[in-house]
């Protein structure tokens, strides 16, 4: 505003240089060429107002939004399920003693895992093993810690086991019959097994020396039995005996 107003008084000389009546043939150029030379001056001097320059917007880059953005990671219990029932032992491998089953539909705590394909989980009667491929994770089973190999059991493995008197009851009527086996008591054993058609049907506490049982079995029919003895350490195995009605 300054600039224009400097400029205002400059105009007015040069507009009145031209409507002054001539006095002679050879108008004075000299006032009219003074007030464009003032007007030019300042002209010049008028510093030209910036363009606005049109506002670009920038997308963030992808580092930018991963570091101004916070991810919490969630975390859940570690839980084992199972389908059937699952004997949990207290080491990994059927050689070690059995602790309590598991029943099907029944969540416990993964407290612990073993490689190959171990999980130690956290039941009512203490920690103990199962193996994978009977285990059903879920939760942040990833987290599990893995753990060492318990301790082995110093000792030795059972001998064999010597069965002492079998025997069987038939009733033909209701085709039933009733299975009573009894065998010597080892040393160092931690538990029995009891094998019917070479499938184990029972596993029995240490210090037991008989097992009895009531199956269905018509005339003709027979079924081998042997008793398994074993610790952390191995097992060894009664003779094979077969009973029939």
């Amino acid at each position: 505003m300054k600039k224009l107003s400097a400029l205002l008084p400059a105009l007015l000389i040069l507009f009145s240089a031209c409507n002054i009546p001539a006095t002679s043939s050879q108008p004075d150029t000299s006032i009219a060429t003074a007030a464009a030379l003032t007007v030019e001056s300042a002209l010049n001097e008028i510093t030209p107002l910036p363009s606005p320059e049109t506002e670009q917007l920038v997308s963030p880059t992808v580092e930018q939004v991963q570091a101004t953005t916070e991810v919490t990671p969630t975390y859940s219990q570690p839980l084992a399920s199972f389908e059937d029932v699952t004997n949990c032992r207290t080491g990994p491998g059927v050689d070690y003693e059995k602790v309590t089953q598991i029943q099907p539909g029944f969540a416990v705590e993964l407290i612990g895992f073993y490689p190959p394909n171990y999980w130690i989980v956290s039941t009512d009667k203490g920690p103990c093993w199962v193996a994978g491929e009977f285990v059903t994770p879920s939760g942040s089973y990833a987290t599990v810690p893995t753990v060492t190999l318990p301790p082995t059991a110093t000792g030795e493995p059972p001998q064999n086991v010597s069965l002492q008197k079998w025997d069987i009851a038939c009733d033909f009527a209701a085709n039933e019959a009733e299975v009573v086996i009894r065998w010597g008591d080892q040393d160092g054993e931690s538990g029995y097994r009891v094998v019917r058609n070479d499938e184990i049907i029972a596993e029995l506490p240490a210090d037991t020396t008989e097992f009895k049982e009531k199956v269905n079995l018509v005339s003709g029919q027979g079924m081998a039995y042997y008793i398994i003895a074993y610790n952390a350490l191995g097992s060894s195995q009664s003779k094979t005996i077969t009973l029939s009605c």
